[in-house]
């Protein structure tokens, strides 16, 4: 899970900063962890201590409530909603990397990554994305190579991840969905060298940066074998207490 609260931090000052280069600070003073962490941190939560996804997203938003929560998402925590909201939005697969490191089978991830999304995202789009980066993530933590992730990720999803990020960068927005987020911060992680190549390729597309990183990163720190120590020093002296010690039960408990 460190690789997406990792993307997270370093693409949150990036995201809506329209950043079209791999040439940035990795870190700056204002770094920071978002939404994108505490719903991670929320997912591992309920993996590690069992517990539905609804009471832990509620807890978790109104522990963190000024961490950049969507609208839609807002409204839902805030008032402790518990019916799902049809949205197709990329908070699905921003939040989904912990179950890719709890379960040993590819269906198993997958079943449980849609149940991790339903409780708000129950759009066909919204899982999809949740699917498609648990399914990355998996793959990746079980050694494949980049041509089976690949392979694999467009047949579960449906997903084109043939462009190149040069062919992506020139006209890529914002774009806060699944369909216009999730392929290209797949593509972002196929196309890097290392791990911190991965967040840099995410964040050079100038969209959505702090989620689309931290997806790249989710797949790529299986991938690339862990992260890097100076780089992984630096998120976590920006994390809390709270999610630090919770970094540290999982990744003792599924050896991340």
């Amino acid at each position: 899970m460190l690789g997406a609260i990792t993307g997270d931090v370093i693409g949150s000052v990036h995201e809506w900063a329209g950043t079209k280069t791999k040439t940035f600070p990795l870190f700056t003073p204002a770094s920071t962890f978002t939404d994108d962490t505490v719903l991670t941190a929320a997912v591992a939560e309920c993996i590690l201590d069992g517990g539905g996804y609804v009471d832990a997203f509620h807890r978790w938003t109104h522990a963190y409530p000024g961490a950049g929560y969507g609208g839609r998402f807002a409204q839902w925590a805030f008032h402790r909603r518990r019916d799902p909201y049809n949205s197709m939005g990329n908070g699905s697969a921003m939040r989904v990397s912990p179950v890719a490191w709890a379960f040993d089978s590819l269906d198993d991830v997958l079943d449980e990554a849609r149940r991790s999304a339903m409780v708000t995202h129950d759009h066909e789009e919204g899982v999809r994305g949740a699917l498609a980066t648990a399914s990355a993530v998996f793959l990746a933590r079980k050694g494949e190579d980049k041509a089976t992730i690949r392979r694999e990720v467009e047949r579960i999803s449906g997903y084109d991840l043939s462009p190149t990020i040069e062919q992506l960068r020139p006209t890529h927005v914002f774009d806060s969905a699944c369909p216009g987020s999730v392929p290209h911060s797949i593509i972002a992680f196929l196309e890097s060298e290392s791990f911190e190549d991965a967040v840099r390729n995410a964040v050079s597309l100038g969209g959505d940066a702090d989620t689309m990183a931290a997806i790249a990163g989710a797949i790529a720190e299986p991938f690339y074998g862990g992260i890097p120590e100076d780089i992984q020093a630096r998120v976590l002296e920006r994390l809390d207490d709270n999610i630090r010690q919770l970094v540290a039960r999982f990744s003792a408990r599924f050896g991340v």
